[in-house]
């Protein structure tokens, strides 16, 4: 069986909640790794993902396309997971998430690398989100510069490490009100992130279709309240669960744009909510998704207790009721 040892795939964007699970799906197949982050002196915690000398971090900002470059040269493929939920300093939205991903696409060009490219499925160009118009911005220029491109559009990610389950559960613990934008309607498909990586491994071992949009979901579709509802009973606590029309909410979130940790909120992360987060018909019907590449996608309800347990009163020594 051949091996892939001697095939180079750079990851940008390695070392966040996705990244690492990536590059341990990569790393079990055999490729050799190169991380490229900004802070790599902060991608230590990926080393111990392979064997010696198998994952190596290096220095690369997307706003600037020289280090880009200089990541890609002599790589056989490139994955580009930068992705970013809130804007801050000169991380921007379309700096990042639209130019960044078109300066990752160019230099796999440049290189005659094949490209994998993590989207997301609220990217639209008429979203009333800034963050889903950048998203879409980033897929066209992917796909201009690589045509053969394969592009993954998760749903929300959940996982250990995820600013989604563990905010919600962050929350629960310091307030006895959780509120639910919108009425809680929303209708997400939360997808685990080792599922996603998974896909991306598939992805560099060719076996997704070049050109083609891959929309990735877990097996079931929630709406925001269900999805309280089981992280509580995973934490054993109870709270009040209260609506919040969307209006007020986008009002708070001017002010909690500011705040740190799990309290923190965007304007237009209230824009997300007004709109579904599920994989489409379409695709299914093309079979471009999890089930489509073979992978069964693992459940937030069997997966959440694994690391959510934490937030239990007593931790992992909560006792059971009969």
């Amino acid at each position: 069986m051949a091996s892939n040892i001697d095939t180079l795939v750079t990851v940008f964007g390695g070392s966040g909640f996705l990244g690492r699970h990536v590059v341990r799906a990569l790393a079990r197949r055999d490729y050799r790794i190169r991380v490229a982050v900004r802070r790599p002196e902060l991608a230590g915690h990926l080393q111990p993902l392979g064997r010696v000398g198998q994952i190596h971090a290096v220095q690369a900002n997307l706003r600037f396309p020289a280090s880009v470059e200089a990541a890609m040269r002599d790589s056989h493929a490139a994955v580009n997971l930068v992705g970013i939920l809130a804007e801050g300093g000169a991380q921007r939205f379309d700096a990042v998430q639209a130019l960044g991903a078109g300066a990752v696409a160019k230099a796999a060009r440049d290189a005659g690398a094949r490209m994998v490219h993590v989207s997301a499925i609220g990217a639209d160009e008429n979203s009333t989100s800034r963050y889903g118009q950048s998203k879409a911005a980033g897929e066209k220029a992917v796909l201009e510069a690589v045509p053969s491109a394969t592009i993954f559009r998760p749903s929300v990610v959940f996982g250990p490490e995820d600013q989604f389950s563990n905010r919600f559960a962050a929350l629960a613990r310091m307030s006895p009100i959780l509120p639910l934008i919108g009425g809680g309607l929303t209708r997400l498909q939360p997808v685990y992130v080792g599922d996603v990586a998974t896909a991306v491994a598939d992805a560099i071992d060719g076996k997704t279709r070049a050109g083609a949009t891959y929309e990735l979901g877990g097996p079931e579709v929630l709406t925001m309240r269900e999805i309280m509802e089981i992280i509580l009973r995973v934490i054993e606590r109870k709270r009040m669960l209260v609506s919040l029309p969307f209006g007020l909410a986008k009002l708070q979130a001017f002010f909690l744009q500011f705040a740190p940790g799990a309290l923190k909120l965007t304007p237009d992360q209230v824009e997300l909510l007004r709109g579904d987060n599920v994989v489409s018909d379409m695709a299914q019907r093309a079979g471009l998704t999890l089930q489509g590449l073979g992978i069964a996608p693992d459940s937030l309800e069997a997966v959440a207790p694994q690391y959510l347990w934490r937030f239990r009163a007593a931790g992992q020594f909560q006792r059971k009721s009969a």
